[in-house]
């Protein structure tokens, strides 16, 4: 046995190997002993190998699955070896000693799971494969608990951000591949272009890719790797995968992982959906609706005419709340028929399995039945429609076949419909009769033993046997009585009797026969599902668009949220605009949210925003991004109107973190993402920055946020908010003229400061930070020595030991001050020297770079 081991964990030596033994799956040596320390169960140890007992532990078979996802969830991969025939078989095959044959039949891994305790019903379960060929990135991601399969080509400064929006479950990628910071990566191998579009070919039955948009050689190479992975993953079998989606980075608003952290859409920062924007937003009833508005919203639309037809199929929900309340009542006794098709597909499925496809397609057929009628439909309906027909005959199969509710386990049969079979229905005839035989012959025993507490059992070791207690025993031991004893235990003593072998022969032979029936039209069932698995899956994902939509419109309806207007001009016209997470938080308290506007056009496309903290800076930063996410994903918005130019790139600096396991401080994360914003922004983006610069010194603090202000307005030309506590830099609104300044409102009323969270025009008068750290708890002597420091910085004296001075001695400021009288005056006159109709292009070359020097003086 243990050989047989040793070879079976070569075969998989970076895995766990569950060996299967019986009742039971057990774990050896280290990997034993990992197990037992990641599942905190009993290492034990048994017999020897080199001159030491082994390390074992164990875990049921019947509820392996628990014991799995711990194990995967504690970053291990195990692979599963199975028995692969029974202990009557391997006796036929090599006699009394011959070992159970046993071989790998699947390694589980994060992104290959199908089972549903495994799984989170309502999130995504994304393998994603990275590829680099010819200097191309690429990746091909699969979640195959649903099919859903899509390849990209990447921009390398945008691998992160793709990663990012899939939250992949496992990132495979070839050896030597450079991950971004803080991705974990498996090593993998197959990432072959021309073994992948032969494989590709093959799997769908094409003789072309090009119909799916003709993927490049690094696109190819990273769909290899994926079908290789999960091909080893499923010991030869690949899962069921729709027809690849070619993704353009292009189609969706770019959102990189630093800004979906600080805006927390899918995922809040203490983990979990729980007051993220996704948990604020979803009103789904299915899993499969919850997962693709998951989707949705971490990859928002740049596609005007896509975002208006998911937009027209909210508001049409949304103005018909009877109809709307009935489609979400059809829709929430509906069963996940993608995952369900996923188990199926991955040879793991079940009899409740069908059973949930079979219900699931007809409710879509009445679901038809009850849309088509009306009139008239928004086009999106229009084209989701036609998705819930054609499933009639194998409904009408699985309808006859299966009983009301399949089990779960096959194994014990039960599951095919009386009347679908006769020959079936007469074995289970047969096997009924013996048992009333049985039943009979136990009363006659309790009538010529005189033992009234004899009764007939059945186990799986021993069969049908008699059992009588054991003070009652002793006339059934005799040789003459007509029963064998068999086994005696504390309290009881077992026998067999011929006549019973004999009722129990009939009834073993019915229920085998019976089963190997059922399994049969099981598998045929199954080949008959699978057979439709495309068109099943788009079942599957209309239904899921139905439920986001009508999930949408309910969130809509209860929030008094508008439809957005979108527009192509880069604008943000949002009037009483509210945060859907923090006006939930405030409601739950009995407090009323305040709610702003937002109005950046060309002419004020950056708003400086000052006022004292706690006012709620922060808040309005991120709900005008939230609001700009709601909106391209085809969501309404929580304002009472929003005129929204379209964003192909949102980027976030809001907030302080710090990353130590990679050496960066606070400051030096501040600064890395400032400077990745600065470098991809554009003047279709749109971006949110706090307080950039406050984890250094005052005066390079300052300097950093006034150089990050005039190249966000002068180089970028983006739409910006940006929040700041140095109210020096209200001085750029001077001279930058698409800057505009603004407050957070605040009071002080009697010592003690009143926060408004209403956005006012013009610049604070102060920050308020004394006030805000007495309401914090600091001690009056701390507040009134910081208030005596205060007014000696503010009045510029030099008791403070010269840490502060005026500003008009503040050296940034005089600096720029001299630089806007003098460099005017210098570029005029050198502009006025030149007489452009006499120039040469070469003397044009040469003034050109006379003139960038002077600018740059």
């Amino acid at each position: 046995m243990m050989a047989q081991y040793h070879a079976l964990k070569a075969q998989v030596p970076d895995c766990l190997l569950f060996y299967r033994m019986g009742d039971f799956f057990e774990l050896f040596f280290d990997d034993a002993k990992a197990a037992s320390a990641t599942l905190d169960i009993a290492l034990t140890a048994r017999g020897e190998h080199g001159g030491n007992a082994i390390p074992m532990c164990g875990v049921p078979a019947h509820s392996h699955e628990v014991y799995l996802a711990r194990l995967i969830k504690g970053g291990h991969r195990v692979a599963i070896a199975e028995q692969t025939e029974t202990p009557e078989q391997a006796k036929k095959r090599g006699g009394s000693k011959a070992l159970v044959a046993r071989g790998i039949v699947r390694i589980v891994t994060p992104g290959t799971l199908t089972e549903e305790v495994l799984l989170d019903a309502r999130a995504a379960n994304w393998l994603v494969a990275v590829a680099n060929a010819g200097g191309q990135l690429a990746l091909a991601a699969a979640d195959i608990s649903t099919g859903q399969f899509e390849i990209a080509a990447v921009p390398p400064h945008m691998l992160d951000a793709e990663l990012a929006r899939l939250n992949a479950a496992e990132v495979i990628a070839p050896e030597g591949f450079e991950a971004p910071a803080g991705v974990a990566v498996t090593t993998a191998a197959g990432f072959d272009s021309v073994a992948a579009e032969k494989t590709l070919k093959g799997m769908f039955g094409v003789a072309t890719l090009d119909g799916w948009g003709g993927f490049g050689r690094a696109e190819l190479c990273a769909a290899g790797g994926l079908l290789v992975y999960l091909a080893r993953a499923g010991q030869g079998a690949l899962p069921f995968l729709a027809p690849p989606v070619r993704r353009v980075a292009a189609d969706h608003m770019m959102i990189d992982a630093a800004t979906r952290e600080s805006l927390e859409i899918v995922q809040a920062s203490g983990g979990g959906r729980r007051g993220s924007l996704l948990d604020a937003l979803d009103r789904t009833v299915t899993g499969a609706g919850a997962r693709l508005l998951g989707l949705d919203l971490a990859a928002p639309l740049t596609d005007r005419a896509m975002i208006d037809d998911r937009l027209d199929l909210v508001g049409w929900l949304h103005d018909d709340g009877d109809l709307r309340a009935r489609l979400r009542g059809i829709l929430r006794a509906l069963p996940d028929i993608g995952r369900a098709l996923g188990r199926l597909a991955a040879g793991r499925g079940s009899p409740r399995d069908l059973g949930q496809l079979r219900d699931g397609l007809d409710q879509a057929q009445r679901l038809h039945g009850m849309l088509d009628q009306l009139d008239p439909h928004p086009a999106l309906l229009d084209a989701l429609l036609p998705a819930f027909l054609g499933h009639g005959e194998l409904v009408e199969r699985l309808q006859r076949a299966l009983v009301a509710t399949p089990p779960i386990d096959a194994s014990q049969g039960g599951y095919i419909a009386e009347g679908y079979d006769e020959a079936l229905d007469a074995l289970r005839a047969r096997g009924g009769e013996g048992r009333r035989e049985i039943a009979a012959l136990e009363a006659r025993y309790r009538a010529s033993t005189g033992i009234g507490q004899l009764k007939i059992r059945h186990n799986n070791v021993l069969g049908y046997h008699v059992e009588v207690p054991a003070k009652a025993a002793d006339p059934l031991m005799r040789a003459d009585s007509g029963f064998t004893h068999r086994q005696t235990l504390a309290g009881v003593v077992r026998f067999n009797a011929p006549e019973l072998h004999e009722q129990a022969l009939t009834v073993g032979q019915a229920g085998a026969h019976g089963l190997a029936a059922e399994a049969a039209h099981l598998e045929d069932l199954i080949e008959q599902a699978l057979g439709r698995a495309r068109e099943i899956a788009a079942t599957a994902d209309a239904l899921a668009r139905l439920d986001v939509a009508s999930g949408l419109a309910e969130r809509a309806a209860e929030g008094g949220w508008c439809r957005p207007a979108l527009v192509e001009q880069p604008c943000l016209e949002i009037i009483e605009g509210r945060h859907p997470v923090v006006e939930s938080a405030v409601a739950a308290t009995g407090g009323r949210f305040v709610a702003n506007d937002c109005q950046l056009g060309p002419h004020d496309r950056l708003w400086l925003v000052t006022g004292p903290n706690m006012g709620g800076k922060s808040t309005f930063l991120r709900q005008n991004a939230a609001i700009l996410i709601l909106a391209q994903a085809g969501s309404f918005v929580p304002a009472a109107s929003a005129k929204l130019g379209l964003c192909d790139r949102l980027f976030s600096r809001v907030g302080a973190s710090d990353n130590l396991a990679r050496g960066r401080s606070t400051f030096m994360v501040e600064m890395v993402e400032t400077a990745a914003i600065l470098a991809q922004a554009t003047e279709r983006s749109f971006v949110i920055l706090d307080e950039v610069g406050r984890g250094t010194s005052t005066y390079d603090g300052l300097a950093i946020a006034w150089a990050v202000v005039e190249a966000v307005h002068d180089i970028n030309r983006c739409r910006c908010l940006f929040a700041t506590h140095y109210h020096e830099l209200t001085r750029l609104a001077e001279r930058l003229d698409a800057l505009s300044l603004h407050n957070v409102r605040a009071r002080e009323w009697k010592g003690d400061l009143v926060l408004l969270h209403e956005v006012a025009s013009g610049p604070a008068d102060r920050s308020y930070g004394l006030a805000v750290g007495r309401l914090a708890g600091l001690s009056p002597a701390v507040i009134g020595r910081a208030k005596e420091v205060l007014k000696r910085l503010e009045a510029g004296r030099a008791a403070t030991g010269g840490l502060a001075a005026g500003l008009d001695d503040l050296p940034l400021f005089a600096a720029a001050a001299q630089a806007e009288e003098a460099r005017p005056d210098a570029l005029r006159e050198a502009l006025g020297a030149i007489d452009a109709d006499a120039l040469s292009p070469r003397e044009a070359l040469d003034a050109i770079y006379r003139l960038k020097a002077l600018a740059s003086q």
